[in-house]
C-alpha cells in the first residue's frame, strides 16, 4: 500500500517533505514546484537527468488522436508565454539542475523548434558542454491537419555534460551493439507511446519507454541515480527500475505523481515487470542471431568452410524471407545444445544454393531445393555472456531468430 509521507531510508534522507513515497528506496516522488523541489536534492548526487521541459505549444491548436481531431492544449503549466518568459523559465531549472549532477554526469532535455533552440543558449551560457543533439523520428507520426507546413514527424533531445573537462559517461559497446555491430548515429527511429504504456492511465505529453531505455543504456550505469525534474507519469523512472537504476522524480501535478506510483507499483508483479521490460527494449534495427541446430558433422564442416545455412522456402523453392532474417547479423552454431559458438556474418544478405549444391560440400539438405547459405568468420568468435535455451533439433534446417541482446548482458 503507497501512503503519504511514508519514513524514508536512509539513503534517502537528504529529502524533505517528501509528500509521495513508496517503501521502494529505489523510487521517489517529490510533489510540488520543481524550481523549490529541485534545491532540496543533494549536490553532486545525480548521475544523469532526463527532462522533457513544457514545449509551451498549448494555444489552442489541433491535432490527431487515434483518428479523430483533437485540441493540442495539455494543461496550464504548457501555454505559452513571451519569449522573455520561456528563456527565464529555461534557464532557471536548468541552473538548478547544473550542481546536482555529479561530475561526470550529462543531462538529456527533449522539445521541438518551439523551445529546444532556447534550451540551447542556456545549455551554453550555464557552462554545460553540448554533446549530441539526437533527432527522434517517430515511426507513426499523426497527420498535420492544416496542410500549412510539413507533417512533424521528429523530436529533438539535447545531450550535454556538466562539465566542459570532465569526461562523461557513455557505453559505447553497448550502444553498438543494439545497432548490430556498426556506431549508433544521431538518428534514432522510434514509435511514440504504444497502448501498452498507458495501461495504469496516461499523461498528454508521455514519452515511450523504448527511447528512454536507450538513453538511460547510453549514459548510466546499474546502481546509478537519474533524475527528471517533469516527471509526468514517470517513465524516465519505470525505464530506470527496469534496467537496474535509482530515480527521483518531481512533478507538480499531484494526478499524475498519483499516477506514477501506480506504474511503479505495477513492477511488483514479477510477470508483468517481464512482459514490460521485453516490449520496452524491442528495436527494429537491433539486430538478429541465427540460432542453427547443427549435426555434428555438418557443423564441423560449417565451422572449416565459414558458413551455416537454413532451409529458405518452401517445397517448390520459392524464397520467402521472414520477419527478423532481413536483419541477420550473427550466427549461433551448435550440436545438440553443446558447446555453442556466436559469430558475426561476414557479409548481409542470403546466398542462394542447391541442395545438390550443398551435398556437394558434404552437408545434408533435406526437404527443399533451395537454401540460404549465410557466411560468417570462424576465426572471430562473439563473446556472450547469457545462457541459450538451446534443444535438439532433427533436422539441420531447423532455426530460430533472437535479438542481439538475448544474448550479450547490458548494463
Amino acid at each position: 500500500m503507497i501512503t503519504k509521507n511514508d519514513e524514508l531510508p536512509l539513503e534517502w534522507e537528504h529529502f524533505k517533505h517528501v509528500d509521495y513515497g513508496c517503501k521502494i528506496p529505489d523510487f521517489r516522488i517529490l510533489q510540488g514546484d520543481c524550481m523549490e523541489r529541485l534545491k532540496e536534492i543533494e549536490d553532486n548526487s545525480v548521475d544523469a537527468i532526463f527532462a522533457d521541459p513544457p514545449y509551451f505549444l498549448s494555444n489552442g491548436g489541433i491535432s490527431v488522436q487515434s483518428g479523430k481531431q483533437v485540441c493540442v492544449d495539455k494543461g496550464e503549466w504548457d501555454k505559452g508565454g513571451t519569449p522573455e518568459y520561456i528563456y527565464k523559465f529555461n534557464r532557471r531549472w536548468l541552473e538548478l539542475c547544473r550542481p546536482k549532477l555529479k561530475e561526470n554526469g550529462t543531462i538529456w532535455i527533449s522539445g521541438t523548434h518551439h523551445n529546444i533552440h532556447v534550451v540551447m543558449r542556456c545549455l551554453q551560457e550555464l557552462g554545460y558542454k553540448v554533446l549530441n543533439t539526437i533527432t527522434w523520428q517517430k515511426t507513426d507520426p499523426p497527420p498535420n491537419l492544416s496542410c500549412k507546413y510539413f507533417n512533424f514527424s521528429t523530436e529533438l533531445i539535447i545531450w550535454a555534460r556538466k562539465s566542459q573537462k570532465v569526461t562523461h559517461k557513455f557505453n559505447y559497446e553497448t550502444m553498438k551493439q543494439l545497432n548490430g555491430g556498426t556506431q549508433m548515429t544521431d538518428v534514432w527511429r522510434i514509435p511514440a507511446v504504444g497502448s501498452w504504456e498507458k495501461l495504469q492511465g496516461k499523461h498528454p505529453t508521455q514519452k515511450p519507454l523504448r527511447l528512454l531505455y536507450r538513453i538511460i543504456l547510453a549514459s548510466t550505469n546499474e546502481g546509478d541515480t537519474i533524475l527528471d525534474p517533469f516527471a509526468g507519469s514517470s517513465t524516465t523512472g519505470i525505464a530506470a527500475n527496469l534496467l537496474e537504476r535509482k530515480f527521483i522524480g518531481i512533478e507538480q501535478e499531484s494526478q499524475f505523481a498519483d499516477l506514477s506510483l501506480r506504474r511503479r507499483q505495477a513492477l511488483e508483479d514479477a510477470q508483468a515487470r517481464d512482459r514490460l521490460y521485453d516490449k520496452m527494449r524491442e528495436n527494429a534495427q537491433e539486430a538478429t542471431i541465427l540460432v542453427n541446430h547443427m549435426r555434428e558433422k555438418d557443423r564441423e564442416l560449417a565451422m572449416q568452410l565459414g558458413m551455416t545455412y537454413l532451409r529458405a522456402g518452401d517445397s517448390k523453392g520459392s524464397l520467402l524471407v521472414k520477419q527478423g532474417f532481413e536483419r541477420l547479423g550473427y550466427i549461433c552454431l551448435h550440436t545438440n545444445g553443446d558447446h555453442p559458438q556466436l559469430f558475426g556474418l561476414t557479409k548481409k544478405g542470403f546466398q542462394i544454393w542447391t541442395a545438390e549444391a550443398l551435398r556437394e560440400k558434404g552437408f545434408t539438405a533435406e526437404n527443399a531445393p533451395y537454401y540460404a547459405v549465410l557466411h560468417f568468420d570462424p576465426a572471430r568468435p562473439v563473446l556472450f555472456d547469457k545462457k541459450i535455451n538451446l534443444h535438439m533439433r532433427k533436422y539441420t534446417q531447423v532455426a530460430h531468430i533472437h535479438r542481439y541482446s538475448d544474448f550479450i548482458t547490458i548494463k
